[in-house]
């Protein structure tokens, strides 16, 4: 299985996909086939506020052309805010893609999970992930929405996080387990890794790009004998 990423959504996120990638396979035993396609983030943030669908699947779609042309079997959309247009992209792509919150909602279910908070970009906030997620009750921060979304928007643009913005990302996470009774925060921003990884927030966290990963993963050792890989 050769996997195709349309990375650069943030480059941080891109990093923390190959890193944990090159380490899950390694761990399984598996040969790693991978190819990124870099994608311009200004671009989708752009298409994502105006819910511009069907111009950021056509970018989104090019990207997928050019990972078939390196032979990928199979494509993902790294950013979740990038999700808001899957259905448009997933028609328009020449590979088949991994659907990001499929993932995730199969994971709550095989885990019994009722009830999750959000911590992700103000689209992602503002939207509950786009309505993408059935399988448990959504919750986003009572207040200070803008502010969350912000934080994570510098994550992403710089690569970065400071003190002060962890301190904001995990008194949000907290807030909305013990105020709101989620039983745990997903990381709807694949970037969130630079804040929690190797953390202690106290709450359960639940990682969106590990979950993609570990499918990955279990698809390629689905896909054994290794010499058809």
């Amino acid at each position: 299985m050769h996997i195709g990423l349309i990375g650069g959504i943030g480059p941080a996120a891109t990093i923390s996909y190959y890193k944990r990638l090159v380490e899950q396979f390694a761990k399984s035993d598996l040969p790693l086939k991978l190819t990124i396609e870099h994608a311009e983030m200004s671009v989708l943030l752009k298409n994502a506020v105006h819910d511009r669908r069907e111009a950021q699947a056509e970018v989104f779609a090019k990207h997928l052309d050019n990972l078939a042309a390196a032979g990928c079997d199979i494509g993902l959309i790294t950013a979740l805010t990038g999700h808001f247009c899957f259905e448009e992209t997933r028609k328009k792509s020449s590979i088949p893609l991994l659907d990001g919150t499929a993932v995730i909602d199969t994971y709550f279910l095989e885990n019994g999970i009722k009830s999750v908070g959000l911590l992700g970009s103000p689209s992602v906030l503002k939207t509950k992930l786009f309505g993408l997620l059935n399988a448990a009750e959504i919750i986003v921060p009572s207040n200070g929405i803008d502010d969350l979304g912000n934080t994570y928007m510098k994550l992403a643009q710089t690569g970065v996080c400071t003190t002060a913005q962890r301190s904001l990302l995990f008194e949000a996470g907290n807030s909305m387990v013990k105020d709101q009774h989620a039983e745990a925060v997903l990381l709807a921003g694949t970037d969130l890794g630079l804040a929690f990884d190797n953390q202690s927030p106290g709450f359960a966290v639940i990682d969106a790009l590990q979950l993609h990963v570990g499918e990955f993963v279990s698809r390629a050792t689905r896909a054994l004998p290794y010499d058809k890989f």
